[in-house]
């Protein structure tokens, strides 16, 4: 499914086609960990465009001269209604659902830069699925979540281990923006990613990339040059 075609089915879904999509950085101690940096006192947010959507089965596409690329499985879910300074008790009600994404980055970008912007912006860069699972159907406080690159696990952890739970997220992202219906909030990833592995490992073409979380199952894409 193409960008436009994901952006249509929001729309019919949620009656918008430009949802926003909120980004957690550094919420796994073990993400931290490999990178020898200290834990954020309040969750990390930063942000990519609808332009980044697509769905399981898509190509990502890798621009030429990009440098270093990550894939980065991620627990990702979807706001049901809009809200601002939603309390921590309350935050589970606003959500719709849940669905597994691929924070796909660029790390020459992202680092270079010193803001995350382009690093994390490129079309095709969050990849979602492959369904969303209402609310009601799956506890997401300890789930298992995995990345496989060409078969091979890089990423494993479960989202017991969060810093941040998944209602503290929803309510501090909502005391920054109201959040509305179709929104989308990703996470956090864990340990695992290339750039922080010895040798490291960057995305190829012709790499196929697997993300699953429990009870959703998995979102697959390749890699494509573009």
């Amino acid at each position: 499914m193409s960008n436009e075609s994901i952006r249509d089915e929001w729309k019919t879904r949620f009656g918008r086609s430009d949802p926003k999509i909120i980004c957690i950085g550094l919420n796994y101690r073990s993400h931290a960990d490999e990178q020898g940096i200290e834990l954020p006192p309040a969750p990390l947010l930063f942000a990519k465009f609808a332009n980044t959507l697509c769905e399981s089965g898509d190509p990502v596409l890798i621009p030429e001269g990009i440098g270093h690329v990550d894939a980065e499985a991620e627990l990702a879910l979807i706001i049901s209604d809009t809200a601002r300074h939603v309390p921590v008790d309350d935050a589970l009600d606003i959500v719709h659902g849940w669905t597994c994404a691929n924070d796909i980055s660029a790390r020459d970008a992202q680092f270079g830069d010193g803001q995350w912007f382009r690093g994390k912006g490129y079309d095709s860069f969050c990849p979602i699925g492959p369904r969303i699972v209402p609310r009601d159907e799956l506890d997401a406080s300890d789930l298992r979540v995995t990345q496989r690159l060409s078969g091979n696990l890089l990423q494993e952890s479960r989202t017991s281990r969060l810093i941040f739970t998944i209602p503290e997220l929803i309510a501090y992202a909502s005391s920054v923006v109201t959040l509305e219906r179709g929104d989308l909030i990703l996470t956090g990833t864990p340990e695992g990613v290339g750039v922080f592995r010895e040798p490291k490992i960057s995305l190829q073409p012709g790499d196929i990339v697997e993300i699953e979380v429990e009870g959703i199952g998995v979102l697959r894409n390749e890699i494509h040059r573009g």
